[in-house]
């Protein structure tokens, strides 16, 4: 990774307009031994900008900002589909899976909270849907914009299922009764929040905001004591407009839609978004869903869980479970909101 910048955060806003829902908003005023300073990149194919509260020294944003990009290629080297040396690759192109295959204390972790996942959602999060992600284009194996078959849809969809694959912790492996494919770039983002944060920790810094394409993670307050404020968009393609801010502190949050990342064929919309039970894009109403957790890569795989399931099924399991999470709908008229009651707590605006 390289073009990383760092540059003091001046005025009323942190520079930073997020990928998929939401625009870091932080205040202007601030103590004079402080300030607000932006390290970003390229990463991950997309961008990370990281505010860190520190007094100005040129020397130490180098090294933190060299610090970061170490982080960030250890989870790229490790848990991408697009790179052919990948941990992830590796295993993916292991034919015979059925014996323990050794895995790195990270991959094993990212897995483990997978499959966690997994079973709270009942299924509608699996990273094990990668062979039908990338028959409709939307994988590193990306085709031409051509809907599958019945009869390839039917094949690739065989090929999945998350119950098939089993853990071991004592001396992290992975094995499956059928070999599998599997596709983390719906939790991966966030645990490279996750990994940042816990550098940025490690390394004393006790106010940050740290985004990786949307999926966000803040630690501490700006100078003078004000929260992290985040905003969430508005679901439209093409613009971009707040509709609720929110305030946070040790907290993450991400964001899943169907307006980003898309193909239409044939006067037909295809969302990138898979449900696992049919092997097809969501079609439902749900435009966004946003999730607030402890940490990135669990509000990164429930907001796509959720998003997967529909307002409905979704929001009795947020509830339920006590979670964090506002969900906008789409109508003939344009868009209705609803929040659970542990996302209400951190709504400002």
């Amino acid at each position: 990774m390289t073009s990383r910048m760092f540059r003091p955060v001046r005025g009323g806003l942190v520079s930073v307009f997020f990928a998929l829902a939401m625009t870091a908003l932080a205040g202007c005023s601030f103590e004079p031994e402080e300030k607000i300073w932006e390290i970003s990149g390229p990463v991950f194919g997309t961008r990370y900008h990281i505010s860190v509260v520190l007094p100005e020294d040129e020397a130490r944003l180098q090294q933190l900002a060299e610090g970061i990009e170490a982080e960030l290629e250890a989870v790229d080297a490790s848990m991408s589909t697009w790179r052919q040396d990948s941990e992830l690759s590796v295993l993916n192109r292991t034919e015979d899976q059925s014996e323990w295959i050794s895995l790195s204390e990270p991959l094993f972790e990212v897995l483990k909270r997978s499959q966690e996942i997994s079973e709270l959602t009942g299924g509608a999060f699996d990273v094990t849907i990668g062979p039908v992600v990338n028959l409709w284009g939307f994988g590193p194996e990306a085709r031409p914009e051509v809907v599958p078959s019945e009869d390839e849809l039917a094949s690739a969809l065989s090929e999945t299922g998350y119950e098939h694959l089993e853990l071991r912790s004592l001396t992290p492996g992975l094995r499956a009764d059928t070999s599998q494919y599997i596709d983390l770039s719906a939790i991966a983002k966030g645990y490279g929040v996750d990994a940042v944060a816990r550098y940025l920790d490690s390394e004393g810094i006790g106010a940050y905001l740290v985004e990786i394409g949307g999926e966000v993670r803040v630690q501490g307050r700006k100078p003078g004591g004000d929260a992290w404020r985040l905003a969430i968009e508005t679901p439209t393609s093409g613009e971009r407009q707040v509709n609720r801010v929110v305030a946070l502190d040790n907290k993450a949050m991400a964001t899943s839609g169907d307006y980003r990342n898309y193909y239409e064929s044939e006067g037909r919309r295809y969302s990138h978004t898979i449900d696992p039970s049919t092997g097809r894009p969501i079609t439902h109403n749900l435009a966004s869903v946003t999730v607030i957790a402890d940490d990135c890569m669990t509000a990164d795989a429930l907001a796509t869980g959720f998003n997967v399931m529909g307002y409905e099924r979704a929001e009795a399991l947020a509830v339920r479970e006590n979670i964090p999470a506002y969900f906008i709908i789409r109508t003939e008229d344009g868009f209705e909101t609803h929040q659970t009651p542990a996302f209400s707590s951190y709504v400002t605006q």
